[in-house]
């Protein structure tokens, strides 16, 4: 009876020491989202003895178990599915913003107008020196403007494009990373701590791909994750391009085209994603490059038209108006005018010093009319503006659909520290109550022992 005691007792101090070190486990991972709560299981020890024929047995204390970590396989594809959606909206947002906050800053369209406010003001005055010094230096401003404008969209298409390429290795390595936890869950043992960390890892490599691609994830019986992306437009299940399969995993690569375009190829697949960081970053880039074609059609615009009403009309000299710009775009356009006396305001064929502001006056509603550099950048802005306003809102949404998701998923997945707490509280009682057990045992030895 006393050996039996030590041995209920032990195996109860060795149950509640392995509880302990999984409860201590929990808490100092609760704050870590990759982390999924554990919890061990634990049965009744039933011993047997044989005396002659008779078979008896008796409960001999507790057998420690394997630890469980909550399947949660549905939830974690929630959680993914409503990341990615997330993360395309931010992505090219970000991206969107980067470029408005270019056109914005470089004042385009407000050089625009003041060029054609100085054109205006000389109606008034068409032979005053300083309001025709004034137009000009007012064209050499509106030039340096498109050039800054055209550097400033540069960078910002230039960062989503080092964006783009540092992602591609992110998830290239993160592919490998996964392939490798494969290959580590085939050999690890069910039911040790051990395998519920290469899981969490698991679990953390498939958010982090989420995260840049929508994906498609299939287990199979050792837990191993089959890895597919999401395309558009949207593949039947389980035949998206292949990303990590075992413990092999395919090379995403991206390439950028100079049109803004963005070609996705993975293990030799070219493929269009539908969802994620990536496939908001190619939306974010067609777009900045599709503002990139405005403005610079708005600059040749600007070249073109004034410089035709320079060649239809006279200088102050009564000579044939000469080009005002040169070149053909934002980055390259230029004052090519040296003058005030060379802007050509009167009708061609007027004698010098002529009053005639008829030309000018051509220029001006040239500028101005609908299909004009004024009206177009306008037009541009207001789209880029609209576009913003409307991701916002979308991400907005979005967002508090992956809260909500991350909410379920911490729900049955996270740490509460109340039961944790409580888990402690009844630990130590355990401990209590298992040194009594072994105490009474050794009671029984001495009074069996000091028996006469």
């Amino acid at each position: 009876m006393p050996t039996s005691l030590i041995s209920i007792g032990r195996s109860g101090a060795a149950a509640a020491r392995a509880s302990l070190e999984l409860t201590a486990q929990n808490i100092a991972n609760a704050s870590n989202p990759d982390y999924v709560r554990r919890t061990i299981n634990q049965s009744e020890f039933v011993a047997s003895a044989t005396i002659d024929f008779q078979t008896s047995s008796s409960f001999s204390g507790t057998r420690i178990g394997d630890v469980q970590r909550i399947n949660s396989e549905l939830i974690q594809r929630q959680a993914r599915d409503s990341g990615s959606d997330l993360s395309r909206a931010e992505a090219e947002l970000s991206g969107l913003r980067d470029a408005e906050t270019a056109l914005e800053n470089s004042g385009i369209f407000e050089g625009l107008v003041d060029f054609e406010a100085s054109l205006t003001l000389l109606e008034s005055d068409p032979t005053d020196p300083a309001l025709r010094t004034g137009a000009l230096e007012t064209a050499r401003q509106l030039s340096s403007t498109f050039q800054f404008a055209s550097t400033a969209l540069g960078n910002a298409r230039s960062l989503v494009e080092d964006d783009i390429s540092v992602a591609s290795e992110g998830v290239n390595g993160t592919a490998s990373e996964l392939a490798q936890i494969n290959l580590a869950l085939v050999n690890s043992r069910e039911g040790t701590a051990g395998r519920a960390s290469l899981l969490d890892a698991r679990d953390a490599a498939l958010r982090e791909l989420a995260d840049e691609f929508g994906i498609t994830a299939e287990f199979d019986e050792l837990g191993a994750a089959e890895v597919r992306l999401t395309t558009s437009p949207p593949s039947a299940a389980g035949t998206g391009p292949l990303l990590v399969s075992g413990t092999t995993a395919n090379t995403v690569t991206a390439t950028v085209a100079s049109d803004g375009t963005t070609t996705f190829d993975v293990g030799g697949t070219q493929f269009t994603p539908l969802t994620g960081a990536m496939s908001g970053r190619a939306a974010g880039l067609s777009d900045i490059a599709l503002r990139q074609s405005e403005l610079d059609a708005a600059a040749a615009a600007t070249i073109t038209r004034a410089n035709a009403a320079q060649a239809s009309g006279a200088a102050l000299d009564g000579t044939t108006g000469q080009p005002l710009f040169s070149g053909s775009s934002a980055s390259d356009i230029a004052l090519a005018l040296d003058d005030g006396d060379g802007l050509a305001l009167a009708s061609a064929g007027s004698p010098a010093g002529s009053r005639d502001t008829a030309n000018l006056g051509n220029l001006i509603a040239a500028f101005g009319a609908d299909d004009g550099p004024i009206a177009s950048i306008d037009r541009s802005l207001l789209a880029l503006s609209s576009r913003i306003a409307g991701l916002d809102t979308t991400r907005e949404g979005l967002e508090i659909i992956h809260s909500s998701a991350e909410a379920e998923l911490l729900s049955e997945t996270g740490v509460d520290l109340d039961t944790e707490a409580a888990n402690l509280i009844r630990l130590q009682q355990a401990f209590e109550a298992n040194s009594r057990i072994i105490q009474v045992a050794n009671d029984l030895f001495d009074t069996i022992l000091g028996l006469r």
